[in-house]
């Protein structure tokens, strides 16, 4: 095999052209941060190794769509550039470069920094090589009676390579026949002139962490399931023996669209799955124990050497992550975080009364997610409600929020919900929630044609003294208890009339036949939200002077629209001072004089997920603040339907700008951009106070909580 990309010296990857950063690289920079935090030694040891976790699940799917898809056009279209002057070739060649160096710096922690650290707490990692004599004849007995029946030898050297499964662990072994012994029925004898190599998958049915017994009492020594399977795994090919052997795994392409004119989506959606699940390879990720094994895979599977991420002692992060399991593993994690109830929200009564009073705001994980499931639930059971509308793009298994549904359509309400399938990886639970809704008599409508409807918005029906009340909860994330554990995001409740009428008029129009209508309030992708967008961009251009210049605060996931990024460019060089906090993605260029001195770039890696959408506008002495579900990226803007909603109600306006402005106060798990196109972690500066935002935020949080549970002060009147 070719010698593998990345192993000579290179000077560092430029990533940024003129104007825009290469958006697939600009996601690789983002798991660099990930990585960088897992990488601290200040924060606890399964704490590192869950960021190193990430690290592996987020390219794994960078390389099933985005890379994927870089390969489709460099077969379509191989002389396109993209926004940074690339073309598809060489696209793939950074990408190779700078994903390896990644990969490889995560391996290089797993194994000389976790590991050790992992012993050191009493968690030793023994490879088949280190086992003692009672380990090994334990490992051999738990293979035969527990691991040896689940296995399936796949031969490779008939007429079809075997489909090997996405992302699946393999064991690959090299057989040499053992001499003296003959295959009495050919058939099953290896075709004369060919490398003999079968295939075993690791199975899923058990856990892969293995713990063996201890030298002593106390130790606590493990090995991994994959080990064994590679120690033990001849003795499922007799009369052949095993001359090395390679443990594997590929991501195949999962760039699918649907039919959108297909007849059935949902049998289309399933016909996608399944074309997913026996697509090309787009990347293996190996050991480095036998070249011929791989050179064999590389071909059968027509990879090049730039698509192989080949590792010395390869170490999954994710096996690693069982640990977390094991008792007395508490000092190892970070100390727990509540979810706090909101204090704007009666505990022990429905929200009618108090959402007509006021808006209400509610930030998870800080807050509790409970009031979403609770206002729900009191809309199931509530006779009074009449109706109940909302969008699901992804939400967690077993929801309560499917069970509320199905409640509320079970208690005569109408219930209408718009399920999207092609919420990518989550379209097999989407169908089952749909088609388990439909059986509940909910009203099921499967998304718009050629538009993911990424939009999250629930509106309630209520009947109020002969007359009809609707409430709204607006939403920067999506309806998922679980995610809300760990995910940072706003979201709105009104009783605002006119936000409830064009809130009637984005359901008429997703769910039925309805000409586009003018909204007061909200604004709709791909119809107005963009040209608003840069609309109240241009506002800033107009208002903005040398004694008062304008100010835009923006928090999002990804920025990578080139008409947006070039409007702020503009904004830049009339004086507006731009404020970005980007997690992910983010292709434009700050701090270049003359296109974007005025603009900062920062981004927050911490222990939530940073996942709401906030925008601030100063317009002159008026500012507005607008909460979305869409990020700043063409696919939001210009390919989904998503909702940008306004805050209107003036508690909540102070409210959401506190939130921001401290976004950008932070030092700590905090990285600014820089005008070559790299990160810069932030560190707080001589004399200045440690600032972390969610540290902060959290203890806000707990404070607020503490006051409510205070006993109220009662003032006794003296009379004469």
């Amino acid at each position: 095999m070719a010698k593998s990309a990345g192993s000579a010296k290179k000077e560092p990857l430029k990533i940024q052209a003129d104007k825009f950063l290469n958006r697939e690289l600009s996601w690789i920079e983002f798991n660099g941060r990930v990585l960088r935090e897992g990488l601290r030694s200040d924060i606890p040891l399964l704490e590192q190794l869950n960021f190193l976790s990430i690290v592996t699940s987020n390219f794994n799917e960078f390389f099933q769509v985005r890379v994927a898809s870089v390969r489709r056009l460099l077969k379509n279209a191989p002389g396109g550039k993209d926004i940074s002057g690339r073309t598809p070739k060489q696209q793939l060649k950074d990408i190779c470069l700078r994903a390896r160096e990644v990969m490889a710096q995560q391996q290089d922690a797993l194994k000389k920094k976790i590991i050790p650290a992992l012993a050191k707490e009493g968690f030793v990692y023994k490879k088949p090589a280190q086992f003692s004599v009672q380990q090994k004849e334990f490992a051999q007995e738990i293979f035969k009676s527990q691991i040896l029946p689940l296995l399936t030898p796949l031969r490779t050297d008939g007429d079809e390579f075997p489909k090997i499964a996405n992302l699946k662990w393999h064991a690959a072994f090299l057989l040499k026949q053992i001499s003296g012994i003959k295959i009495s029925n050919k058939e099953f004898a290896a075709k004369p002139g060919t490398p003999i190599v079968a295939l075993v998958q690791i199975p899923d049915a058990i856990p892969n962490l293995i713990w063996l017994p201890g030298q002593k009492e106390g130790d606590k020594e493990f090995s991994f399931l994959s080990d064994l399977v590679l120690q033990f795994g001849s003795q499922l090919f007799d009369g052949y023996e095993a001359k090395e052997s390679l443990l594997f795994n590929l991501a195949l392409d999962a760039d699918f669209a649907v039919d959108e004119d297909a007849n059935d989506i949902v049998q289309a959606m399933q016909e996608v799955l399944v074309a997913r699940q026996s697509s090309f390879a787009v990347r293996m990720v190996c050991d480095k124990s036998s070249a011929e094994i791989q050179k064999f895979l590389a071909q059968k599977l027509k990879l090049k050497s730039d698509d192989i991420y080949a590792f010395e002692g390869l170490v999954d992060a994710a096996s690693l992550s069982e640990l977390g399991d094991s008792e007395n593993t508490d000092h190892l994690r970070n100390k727990r975080w509540e979810h706090f109830p909101s204090s704007a929200l009666p505990e022990d009564e429905p929200y009618w009364d108090t959402i007509k009073r006021r808006d209400v705001i509610l930030h998870v994980p800080y807050e509790s997610y409970n009031p979403v499931v609770k206002f729900l639930n009191d809309a199931a059971d509530d006779p009074q409600v009449l109706s109940i509308k909302m969008t699901l793009y992804r939400t967690g298994r077993g929801s309560p929020i499917i069970g509320a549904l199905e409640r509320a359509a079970r208690n005569g309400k109408q219930v209408a919900v718009l399920v999207e399938l092609k919420a990518r990886f989550d379209e097999e639970r989407n169908i089952a929630w749909a088609e388990e809704l439909e059986r509940a008599g909910v009203l099921v409508v499967y998304g718009l044609a050629n538009l993911k409807v990424h939009a999250k918005i629930l509106m309630v029906i209520r009947r109020e003294q002969d007359a009809f009340k609707r409430y709204v909860h607006l939403a920067t994330g999506n309806y998922n208890p679980r995610t809300a554990r760990i995910y940072s995001d706003l979201s709105l409740f009104t009783a605002n009339h006119e936000i409830a009428n064009d809130a009637t008029k984005f359901f008429n129009i997703v769910t039925g036949y309805s000409a586009l209508q003018k909204m007061k309030y909200l604004s709709m992708a791909p119809v107005d939200l963009k040209s608003k967008l840069l609309s109240m961009i241009q506002r800033e251009i107009e208002l903005s002077t040398p004694q008062a210049p304008g100010l835009i605060i923006a928090k999002m996931n990804s920025l990578a629209d080139e008409e947006v990024i070039s409007a702020l460019y503009r904004a830049n060089r009339a004086g507006v001072k731009i404020m970005l906090n980007v997690r992910g993605i983010c292709m434009l260029l700050p701090g270049v004089p003359g296109m974007s001195e005025n603009i900062r770039v920062v981004s927050i890696v911490d222990r939530y997920l940073e996942h709401s959408r906030v925008f601030y506008f100063q317009n002159g002495a008026s500012p507005e603040i607008y909460l979305a579900s869409a990020d700043w990226m063409p696919r939001n803007l210009d390919r989904r339907i998503e909702l940008m909603f306004p805050i209107l109600d003036t508690d909540a306006f102070k409210e959401i700008k506190r939130i921001l402005d401290i976004y950008f106060k932070a030092n700590i798990n905090s990285y600014e951009l820089q005008s070559d196109g790299s990160w810069t972690a932030l560190k707080p500066k001589a004399g200045q106070e440690p600032l972390r935002a969610q540290e902060i935020l959290y203890n806000e949080y707990k404070a607020r909580h503490e006051r409510s549970k205070a006993p109220k002060t009662r003032f006794t009147v003296r009379r004469k």
